[in-house]
C-alpha cells in the first residue's frame, strides 16, 4: 500500500494504473475510519482492480462555528484499517496541497442544496462539491463510493456528475449501523455514555415512520409530527430538521405517492447527528 501526499504523485500513479488497464475505485473520506467506511472499501475492492481511499478533512465544507478543529483524526488507525482491507493507495494531502495560496475556484449547486443540511449549513455543499470534483480530477476513478447515511450528499454528487458530464460512476452503499441501530458516524466519538443512549432516538423515530408508512399513512405532516413528538420526549435531543422529501429531487412532499426520503438531523447535546430512510412506494 502506498501513502501519497501530493496531487501530482497521485495522478502519476493512477495514470500508470489506467495505462495498465486497471479499473480504479475511489472511496472519499475525512478519515477516522469505522465500519461504514470499511463497507465502502469492501465494495470498491469487489468491483475494481485498484482502490484509492482519500483521507482529507476538508475545511471548506465546515461552517464558521462548526467542528473543524475538533473533528476526530487518527491517521495511524486509518492506515492500519486500509492495509487490512487491501487498499492500494491512500491519498492524504495537506490543506495547502488541496487549496494553494490564492485558491478561488469553487463548484456550486442550487436546488438540491437548498433544503435539509444545505439549509442548516450554508456553504457546506459548495465545499463538498469542490473537494469531490478535485478528488475526481486527481484520482480519475472509474467508480466512487459514498454512504447512504449522507443521503443529500449522495444525491448532490450524483447530480454534479450528471450535470458536468463527469466520466465516473457514483455507487451509493447502505447505511451501516451499530447493533442497536445507531448509524455509524465519526461524530459518534463525541458522545458520552448518556448521549450515546439518547442518540438512539434517531433510529427509533425512523422505525416509527416506517410503521406508519407500512400501515398506509401517506400524509407527510402526520408522519413528521409523530417523529417530532417522539424526538422531543428525549431531554438531550434538539431537532434541527425533520423532513419528508422526494427521493430524487429532494423537494418537500405533502402527499406521498412516490419513493421518499425521510431525513432527520438532531443535536444530541452539542453533537449534530443525521440519519435517514428511503421508503419505496
Amino acid at each position: 500500500m502506498i501513502l501519497v501526499k501530493t496531487a501530482s504523485e497521485m495522478k502519476n500513479i493512477t495514470k500508470k494504473w489506467k495505462n495498465e488497464g486497471f479499473q480504479i475505485g475511489l472511496v472519499p473520506t475525512m478519515g477516522y475510519l469505522h465500519e461504514g467506511h470499511r463497507s465502502l472499501i469492501r465494495k470498491a475492492s469487489d468491483e475494481n482492480d485498484r482502490v484509492v481511499v482519500s483521507i482529507f478533512v476538508n475545511p471548506i465544507q465546515f461552517g464558521k462555528n462548526e467542528d473543524l478543529k475538533s473533528y476526530p483524526r487518527d491517521i495511524d488507525h486509518d492506515i492500519a484499517v486500509c492495509k487490512e482491507a487491501g487498499v492500494d493507495a491512500i491519498f492524504h494531502p495537506e490543506t495547502s496541497e488541496m487549496y494553494a495560496d490564492g485558491f478561488c475556484t469553487y463548484v456550486d449547486m442550487t436546488d438540491l442544496t437548498e433544503a435539509l443540511c444545505g439549509k442548516s449549513r450554508p456553504g457546506h455543499f459548495r465545499g463538498v462539491c469542490t473537494v469531490v470534483n478535485k478528488l475526481f480530477n486527481i484520482v480519475n476513478p472509474d467508480k466512487a463510493y459514498f454512504g447512504q447515511k449522507d443521503a443529500q450528499q449522495l444525491a448532490v454528487i450524483k447530480r454534479m456528475v450528471r450535470d458536468l458530464n463527469m466520466d465516473v460512476e457514483i455507487v451509493g452503499c447502505p447505511t451501516v449501523r451499530e447493533a442497536d441501530g445507531l448509524a455509524k458516524s465519526s461524530r459518534n466519538a463525541y458522545l458520552n455514555e448518556k448521549e450515546r443512549k439518547a442518540a438512539l432516538v434517531l433510529y427509533r423515530s425512523l422505525l416509527m415512520a416506517k410503521d406508519l408508512l407500512d400501515g398506509g399513512e401517506r400524509d407527510s405532516r402526520i408522519i413528521i409530527e409523530a417523529i417530532t413528538d417522539h424526538i422531543n420526549k428525549e431531554p438531550l435531543a434538539k431537532i434541527d430538521y425533520v423532513e419528508i422529501v422526494d427521493a430524487v429531487s429532494l423537494k418537500k412532499v405533502d402527499r406521498i405517492a412516490d419513493d421518499i426520503l425521510v431525513a432527520i438531523a438532531v443535536f444530541i447535546g452539542k453533537t449534530r447527528l443525521i440519519d435517514n430512510m428511503i421508503y419505496e412506494i
